[in-house]
């Protein structure tokens, strides 16, 4: 027997409940309905799996070398307009994040960081801690301790639940959109084994990147690029589909599915990666394509299947503290990493195409809006810089709320971003 299509209605639709979706649904005026839908429970989105932290702009000398970092780890194939966006919203959208209760590692002894450079022209970053990964010429990541990305999710999933105009959909999966006119006009969906029509004012697509469609991945298996299959079958733009990052560093294991990600900021802290022999092979610090590409011939000179990272330079109480998930997880594995090096191996982590949007995360069909690494709207060029993904997904989350709220009318007042981003 057929099941009937059951109709509903929101202001706004929201696929995803990763950081992209949740930002933009805090962004959103409270006197709306929202309505956001996950493939699977609300905690499995890559943002929780985020390690290494959060890119900011230090200050304003920082923004040169910031944006070069960026552009370099690129190949230079960057939307420029993009990468300016990102670099000056970084500090409100950091502002906000602690506003929501994040918490990030704070200076504990001297008030200089340590590059050397005076933090007094921080301002509200000042009394923060920073670490650097691959690529970057100086520290400018934010994190708490080795689960950044849980913590900023966790605590933005937490927002949203309470907010009365917002419903969350969990096991409802996107099979298509609604198109009349030539226009978004909302999502269809599955959920247990019933269709759902939700029509919607604007629909903004933030559900994620491609890692289930590969073998060996860093991602959630259910994360398959449903939105670009849809986003294909109406015409809508896509961009750069060959873009995909690889990790260099994963847990090695000859157990099948998720690879358990070695975050980079563990190489940006004096960790190295070792040949079968023990000896270095590669500046650590060097961008993600090119410390994978060293290790893959690495790995072909010696016949081996990975390598080895050694964390023995780093001093046990920063492991500890930087890195008690990674320590914990490696434990489990068998590996003590205070003690012995670990077996690590690339494999595919992020997706730097995706469907086209503009500045605002416009796609490229009226009220279609796209966000996070579902969308490309040219930050990362071809190769993303370490810690940029969770900054970009937040700033272009935002952008596309402001951008429905700009075309409907809606009053932001009581709910906009404190501060101003940095002109």
């Amino acid at each position: 027997m057929e099941t009937e299509e059951r109709k509903e209605y929101a202001d706004v639709v929201i696929a995803g409940t990763g950081v992209a979706g949740l930002y933009s649904a805090l962004n959103l005026p409270r006197n709306k309905k929202i309505i956001m839908v996950t493939k699977s429970d609300a905690e499995s989105s890559d943002s929780f799996l985020a390690q290494g932290g959060i890119c900011v702009l230090r200050n304003q000398e920082d923004y040169d070398s910031y944006f070069e970092d960026t552009m370099r780890a690129g190949h230079y194939e960057n939307r420029k307009e993009s990468v300016d966006i990102m670099i000056r919203s970084s500090q409100s959208v950091i502002r906000d994040l602690i506003g929501y209760g994040v918490q990030f590692q704070r200076v504990t002894e001297s008030p200089a960081d340590k590059s050397g450079q005076d933090t007094e022209k921080e301002g509200l970053l000042k009394d923060y801690a920073f670490t650097r990964e691959g690529a970057h010429s100086r520290p400018r990541i934010l994190f708490h301790e080795d689960v950044t990305g849980r913590e900023i999710t966790s605590r933005l999933l937490a927002r949203v639940r309470e907010l009365d105009n917002v419903e969350i959909w969990e096991y409802t999966a996107m099979t298509d959109i609604i198109v009349s006119g030539g226009r978004c006009r909302g999502i269809i969906a599955e959920q247990t084994g019933d269709t759902v029509r939700i029509s919607a004012g604007d629909t903004i697509l933030a559900s994620g990147g491609i890692g289930g469609r590969y073998e060996h991945s860093t991602n959630f298996p259910h994360l398959t690029g449903d939105a670009l299959v849809i986003a294909k079958k109406h015409g809508i733009r896509l961009e750069h589909l060959d873009y995909v990052q690889i990790h260099p560093t994963t847990l090695y294991s000859k157990k099948p599915g998720r690879r358990f990600l070695i975050s980079e900021s563990v190489r940006g802290e004096g960790a190295v990666l070792l040949n079968k022999n023990g000896g270095r092979f590669v500046n650590e610090l060097l961008p993600r394509d090119v410390v994978t590409a060293a290790i893959r011939e690495q790995m072909k000179k010696d016949g081996t299947d990975h390598v080895w990272l050694s964390m023995k330079r780093m001093d046990k109480e920063k492991i500890l503290k930087h890195f008690p998930n990674i320590y914990q997880h490696c434990l489990e594995e068998g590996y003590d990493v205070t003690k012995e090096s670990i077996p690590v191996v690339p494999a595919q982590h992020y997706f730097m195409g995706g469907i086209w949007v503009d500045s605002d995360s416009r796609t490229s069909m009226e009220h279609l809006y796209a966000a996070g690494e579902t969308s490309c709207n040219g930050v990362h060029g071809a190769n993303r810089l370490a810690s940029n993904s969770l900054l970009e997904s937040l700033v272009f989350a935002r952008r596309a709320a402001d951008k429905i709220c700009r075309d409907r009318g809606w009053s932001v007042s009581d709910f906009v971003h404190e501060g101003e981003d940095i002109a």
